[in-house]
């Protein structure tokens, strides 16, 4: 199967798409700062956040809580307005937020990236809502180097995320009072170019893992027992996340980037791409707080 393109060339890295519940895709142009509204006429509207913008879900109750370089921010509306940033999560200029997504019980995760790419400098964060309405932030783990991808599973019990350095997918168990525990290799990219690694994913009603394939021009889907079921092919390379939308969660969107693509040699790059697998995705889990 081969994804249509939807969009033109708008994001130079585009990233983290994610279907709201007004019927809309959004998703970041990260290295902008800016995110980006797919409208039902199809039309793209851009909102700037910060000097990045890595990743965001929606609020219960409306708005969005949206990643941003060194810190959270939570918006009050669906069209991000009233915009209220919280405390830098840390000082170090060579890190910044990459991707994430919530939890069960409503909990965004986050991880980060080295600027440099530096290997085990990154980890994952997550903010937690808390009774007084406030938000409180924690570390969960580090050693991370590229940090990708995190979605769970039909029933809430496995969660799914991708050190895009390591080349694989790993599963981890799940349980609200125990947490994330359990962590295993789920998929491997073998028998590729060391440079096609795994990058954002998303998770299928039928419980099967589609992992973007950057600098692999596809999305791979990947049934519960980890082995590759098929493929979805883009027209460019730097293949950066996927997610699920419209009506129906039938349409399988997927963003791209330019990044490290040289000029005219790849017209596609940086727009937004889609396709009909014909299986049904699941509604993003929202932010409590």
């Amino acid at each position: 199967m081969r994804a249509e393109q939807v969009t033109d060339p708008l994001a130079e890295h585009g990233e983290g798409p994610c279907w709201w519940p007004t019927g809309e895709l959004k998703y970041v142009d990260m290295s902008a700062g800016d995110v980006l509204t797919l409208t039902v006429d199809g039309t793209v509207h851009r909102v700037h956040c910060g000097t990045v913008a890595a990743a965001l879900r929606p609020r219960v109750g409306g708005g969005a809580v949206i990643a941003l370089e060194r810190r959270f921010a939570l918006a009050r509306d669906d069209d991000l307005s009233g915009l209220t940033l919280l405390p830098e999560v840390w000082d170090d200029v060579g890190v910044r937020f990459n991707d994430g997504g919530c939890d069960p019980q409503g909990r965004f995760y986050c991880g980060t990236m080295a600027y440099a790419k530096t290997p085990g400098a990154a980890a994952m964060f997550r903010l937690s809502p808390g009774a007084d309405g406030g938000c409180a932030t924690e570390r969960l783990w580090g050693g991370v180097t590229i940090s990708n991808g995190f979605m769970f599973s039909p029933d809430g019990s496995l969660a799914y995320y991708n050190d895009s350095a390591t080349r694989r997918t790993d599963v981890f168990d799940y349980d609200p009072q125990r947490g994330l525990t359990r962590r295993r290799a789920f998929a491997r990219f073998e028998g590729d170019d060391d440079a096609v690694v795994p990058d954002g994913l998303c998770v299928d009603s039928e419980g099967a893992v589609w992992v973007a394939a950057w600098g692999g021009s596809e999305v791979r889907r990947y049934l519960a027992n980890g082995r590759l079921d098929g493929v979805v092919e883009v027209g460019a390379s730097r293949v950066s996340a996927c997610t699920f939308g419209g009506p129906g969660l039938d349409i399988l969107y997927i963003t791209t980037s330019k990044e490290g693509v040289a000029a005219g040699a790849e017209p596609a790059a940086g727009a937004l791409f889609a396709a009909r697998p014909g299986v049904v995705g699941q509604p993003a889990m929202p932010f409590a707080g």
